[in-house]
């Protein structure tokens, strides 16, 4: 759908103006800032059953990995989570606990975790849930023709794993199959990441009857994967448009409770109309785009929850590439962008705190850190991180021998050559193009060439697979992290991270993440200062530049009996019922 530019480039243009000037954070004096409720109630009379209908605000249709084992892109995930399940709840700050499918017990002396299934369970095509069904997804995940992104330090941990992986054995020893419903797993570590959701801890269980006789190398692109998909949780896949929408139907055999809805419908929705799709009464449930929040924040049909995310958004910087064979980045030291400086006079140069005031209302803060804020005890919130500095990012250029030559207004490289850096943002949004163009003008205005790569921005499959793949073609790019349940970074920004898409490494950050990781770290003070000890390197070194901490918005319609979007709410799908026959309109 096309997109309307005008009234954000307008913002945009605005917000470079007066940049030398004054710093726009301004705009919004201390606590003008929005606050919103975590859930909602609504009074009425439920009608019988209906169908939620949950747009999925997105530019880019459903890539359509619809499991948990291979999925790599967010759309997806909304379609996961309402037919399958994780193995583990926790609570409020994604500590692990027995409020989920599986019961678990930590064992850090002898470095093991016991889970606990429960009897009676159906998948959807009515076969048993059984305890082989959280075995199989290690032989998977650790299988050398394993085509997803998966393994990494939380599986090679597990005992065995990497002879498994290595072709040297056939089994994995650190899994101890107790019987039909109990697993005791056995660690070569064990860290206090472990106790967080996604934390270290294979939360993954999946219909071994159906997946064993699939050969693993061709499992992504199979229909277990991609369009009959079977899982156990509260609606069952009905039907499939590919890219577009999934149907669901009530799964009356849940093991929490048959939910009251008859079904819900998941539909891509553009985020250009999403305002007007829900103040239509089109959909019940929405996430919403701050950068539009002005249209939406007096809306007469639908309620607004938010909170604080657990994601940040970042520019990042192409300094090497993975090794496969290895499992590693291979950091390259002879790429212009592996100038600390230069790296850190990009930093400088932009006004994050201009851009969360003007483009986001407020509802977008500049980051201090690589930990965002939500772990507020990880989170060092003393750790200043970059402001809007620009005099002191043409100071960091010049010392480091970065100084325009020529006079054409753009600085060469230390040895005297000129270069234009290559920056890729993805599409999205009415904010997308003029926040990149922002971003462009602003690292122009201490001399440094930049451009969009191909002269435009991305499709987001298409941006993280040339990203993932560190292409030529990328210098620098913008990204975003949701950081799941752990604040531990190693997992985003560690040497054997396939998700440490910069590919920095170094030996200093080796060890840092090694206190987060050590049994020392069980002690709460010593893991709050290696936390504060990692930021504080890695924000220096800067190979990703943290910009954005954001809340999260999500619309619900009036219709809606309750919703509650706190995370580790305890809110079930037979409480959640419908007061109309269809979505309320403004």
């Amino acid at each position: 759908m096309k997109k309307t530019l005008l009234k954000p480039m307008s913002a945009v243009l605005a917000l470079l103006s007066v940049i030398p000037n004054i710093n726009l954070a301004s705009v919004l004096a201390e606590g003008d800032a929005p606050t919103f409720s975590t859930d909602v109630k609504h009074e009425g009379e439920a009608i019988e059953g209906g169908i939620l209908k949950q747009a999925l605000v997105s530019d880019t249709t459903f890539p359509g990995v619809f499991n948990n084992m291979y999925y790599s892109s967010n759309p997806d995930t909304a379609v996961i989570n309402l037919f399958a399940e994780s193995l583990f709840g926790y609570d409020e700050n994604f500590t692990i606990d027995n409020s989920g499918f599986a019961d678990v017990e930590f064992n850090k002396d002898d470095k093991t975790v016991k889970i606990t299934i429960p009897e009676g369970v159906k998948w959807h095509d009515g076969e048993d849930v059984t305890i082989d069904d959280v075995i199989y997804p290690y032989y998977v995940v650790g299988n050398k023709d394993y085509t997803g992104i998966r393994y990494g330090e939380d599986f090679m941990n597990v005992e065995g794993m990497e002879e498994y992986h290595n072709g040297d054995a056939e089994e994995i020893s650190g899994l101890e199959r107790v019987d039909d419903y109990t697993l005791v797993v056995h660690y070569k570590t064990f860290s206090n990441s472990m106790l967080q959701a996604g934390g270290g801890v294979s939360a993954y269980i999946e219909p071994e009857h159906i997946f064993k006789d699939i050969p693993i190398a061709e499992q992504e692109d199979s229909d277990a994967v991609r369009s009959n998909l079977v899982g156990f949780g509260p609606f069952k896949v009905d039907k499939i448009t590919p890219g577009e929408a999934v149907t669901f139907v009530r799964n009356d055999d849940y093991y929490r409770g048959a939910p009251a809805l008859d079904g819900v419908t998941v539909e891509i929705v553009n985020p250009s109309t999403i305002i007007q799709e829900m103040k239509a009464g089109n959909y019940d449930i929405a996430s919403l785009p701050a950068d539009q929040y002005e249209t939406f924040k007096d809306a007469k049909n639908f309620d607004v929850l938010g909170q604080v995310s657990n994601a940040y958004t970042y520019i990042g910087f192409n300094l090497g590439t993975w090794d496969e064979e290895k499992g590693e980045v291979v950091y390259d030291d002879t790429k212009l962008t592996a100038n600390k400086a230069l790296r850190q006079a990009m930093a400088y140069a932009m006004d994050n705190d201009a851009v969360g005031a003007e483009f986001y209302h407020g509802l977008r803060m500049n980051a201090n850190s690589h930990i965002p804020s939500f772990f507020k005890d990880y989170n060092n919130a003393d750790q200043e991180g970059y402001h809007y500095d620009p005099e002191k990012a043409k100071q960091l250029l010049a010392d480091a021998g970065f100084v325009d030559k020529n006079g054409d207004g753009f600085i060469e490289d230390p040895d005297g050559n000129e270069f234009t850096l290559h920056f890729a943002s993805m599409s999205g949004g009415e904010t997308a193009e003029p926040l990149a163009q922002y971003y462009i003008q602003a690292w122009q205005q201490v001399g440094i060439k930049v451009e969009l790569t191909d002269g435009k921005l991305m499709e987001m499959n298409s941006f993280y697979e040339r990203v993932e793949a560190n292409d030529e073609g990328i210098d620098v790019y913008q990204g975003a992290w949701g950081t799941g349940g752990d604040p531990n970074p190693t997992g985003l920004w560690g040497r054997n991270s396939p998700f440490n898409y910069t590919r920095f490494a170094s030996e200093e950050n080796d060890k840092l993440l090694a206190a987060i990781n050590s049994d020392e770290a069980f002690d709460k003070d010593f893991r709050v200062k290696a936390f504060n000890d990692w930021q504080a390197y890695f924000i220096d070194e800067v190979p990703a530049i943290p910009t954005l901490f954001r809340q999260e918005l999500t619309a619900v319609n009036k219709r809606v009996s309750q919703y509650d979007i706190k995370t580790g709410s305890d809110l079930e799908w037979s409480e959640i019922k419908l007061l109309s026959d269809k979505p309320q309109a403004e």
